[in-house]
């Protein structure tokens, strides 16, 4: 394994897994290194954090289930610092623990036991959605913020507002067509969200960065029997 992560190109994205069982991250580090990405690991959150200190990756990998500081806890102090893609793994494959994830802040969510094959495409869809495009796009206003799809960047009264990826994905897609109601599936389908109760999340913790009153949304619209809208100045 050394020998593999050694041949990697220093641009390759470097990636974290963090699990308390041994065998399982080093299986996926090995798979990961084998399949192109660098890879480190850790075996629980504080591990994690000592390496997030110097070193800057560009996806993590958590499990859930780990002792003292689980995953969902990890996640929530990641998310509050950090963009950084994170995809949550996990024995525990209710609905109420996906919302659970996604509401503390990550991305993807798979559950154990799973195929490495499904796993490699959930972190390079991910890697993908974090990639700025090359076209720049139309900057939207919306009251307090501006929006630049192309950059990836929202800013309200000129500061920087942190996106987590799959936000970013799903206003980026609601910015296609500013001001169109697009459906709840048409978002999960262009978001790769695994459920259209996924996409009413993101939404809702959009609305806490964009809305004077997340309750009563001006720019970010329900629009009943529909979907969503981007309303723009």
């Amino acid at each position: 394994m050394a020998d593999t992560q050694s041949k990697l190109s220093e641009s390759a994205p470097h990636i974290l897994v963090v699990d308390d069982d041994d065998r399982i991250r080093n299986l996926l580090k090995q798979y990961l290194a084998e399949n192109g990405f660098r890879t480190s690991a850790a075996a629980n959150a504080g591990e994690a954090r000592s390496l997030m200190g110097y070193v800057d990756f560009d996806l993590l990998i958590l499990d859930v289930m780990m002792p003292g500081e689980s995953g969902f806890d990890l996640t929530q102090k990641v998310r509050a610092a950090s963009n950084v893609p994170i995809l949550l793994l996990t024995a525990r494959g209710l609905p109420e623990d996906r919302i659970e994830g996604l509401e503390r802040g990550a991305d993807d969510y798979l559950s154990k036991p799973f195929e490495p094959r499904e796993l490699l495409l959930r972190v390079s869809a991910l890697l993908r959605r974090t990639q700025v495009q090359s076209d720049k796009g139309q900057e939207l206003v919306f009251g307090a913020c501006v929006f630049s799809p192309g950059r990836g960047e929202l800013r309200r009264n000129g500061d920087l507002v942190k996106l987590t990826s799959a936000e970013l994905t799903l206003l980026r897609a609601l910015a296609r067509k500013p001001g169109a109601a697009i459906s709840r599936s048409v978002l999960a389908e262009q978001t790769g969200a695994a459920m259209e109760r996924s996409v009413d999340v993101q939404v809702t913790r959009l609305r806490k960065k964009i809305e004077d009153d997340p309750r009563t949304p001006i720019y970010l619209q329900t629009m009943r029997g529909v979907g969503y809208a981007l309303l723009p100045d």
